[in-house]
């Protein structure tokens, strides 16, 4: 792994894949650093002839953190009752703006970009506002930003709030029980626990930030719809999503596709808010299918 100085913001990130392939950038979703994708996945890609790139967002892993007051729960709780209210230190457009940034680095012009619930957020993002950046679309678990579709099932919000505002164990093993029950939770029912146990434990070694967590929420909340955006967007375009996904409800990959003109939309019934193990090579298919739509030169259908 290395990192990238890019003006105030230093990006972790992690290269696989053929050095001549065709760039494939990778973002994580909330709270979520690079060593979250599954092996399978990114192998599946670099294997398919791709360069995958991978980073940690602003305030997560190996990535910058972000200085100033620790938000407050008040804060959090007027943030989720309306977007007026919310208040970031960065929106969702300023960490579309740290992916370019560090493209510009790696000397890579367009790119496919994939992206994961706040990823996908930030992916959106990146392809509305940076369009010559963007050769493909892919949207996974994600939403569109209106808050009417793609919301926490209620079941979830007493146990985020709880999780959201409860300290960091300072034992490293605790740390780890709480953050692979945290994934089952939201999980479906392929949630394989030691293969999430071996990436959490990886997480802690490397840097877990609960605050960098709540300040990349905060940017969610405060940053605006992108629906408008998307109907904008003319590259091919991948939306997935699973239809027991209690985090991102999956009216929010509905909304995602009815949103992007000609996208496809992919629902699997026994996925929830997780890449699970048994669809992940049917998820990599599609993604490079829709990737080589580019190739053909058809575009948005």
């Amino acid at each position: 792994m290395t990192s990238a100085q890019l003006g105030d913001v230093t990006i972790e990130y992690e290269l696989d894949g053929p050095e001549d392939g065709e760039p494939m950038l990778l973002v994580m979703g909330l709270g979520a650093q690079l060593v979250a994708w599954p092996r399978d996945v990114v192998d599946g890609l670099a294997d398919r002839g791709y360069r995958v790139v991978r980073m940690d967002n602003r305030d997560i892993g190996l990535s910058t953190k972000t200085d100033g007051p620790a938000p407050t729960r008040a804060a959090l709780l007027k943030a989720f009752a309306h977007r007026r209210y919310a208040q970031s230190d960065y929106l969702l457009s300023d960490m579309a703006a740290d992916a370019v940034a560090l493209l510009d680095h790696l000397e890579l012009g367009a790119v496919h970009v994939v992206g994961v619930s706040m990823g996908g957020m930030i992916a959106q993002q990146l392809t509305i506002d940076h369009p010559d950046r963007v050769l493909s679309l892919c949207s996974i678990m994600s939403n569109t930003g209106n808050r009417r579709h793609g919301a926490v099932a209620p079941r979830l919000l007493p146990t985020m709030a709880a999780s959201m505002t409860t300290p960091r164990p300072a034992d490293p093993e605790e740390a780890v029980r709480q953050g692979v029950e945290g994934f089952r939770l939201i999980a479906g029912v392929h949630f394989d626990e030691e293969e999430i146990g071996v990436m959490v434990r990886q997480a802690v070694d490397r840097n877990v930030n609960p605050l960098g967590t709540i300040r990349q929420l905060l940017a969610i909340q405060a940053s605006p719809d992108r629906t408008p955006g998307l109907r904008e967007v003319r590259v091919p375009t991948l939306v997935v999503h699973g239809l027991v996904d209690q985090l991102v409800m999956p009216s929010g990959g509905i909304a995602t596709a009815r949103a992007v003109p000609g996208s496809k939309l992919v629902m699997f019934p026994d996925m929830a808010h997780d890449l699970p193990k048994p669809r992940r090579a049917e998820i990599v298919d599609e993604i490079v299918r829709n990737a080589q739509r580019v190739r053909a030169g058809s575009g948005a259908r």
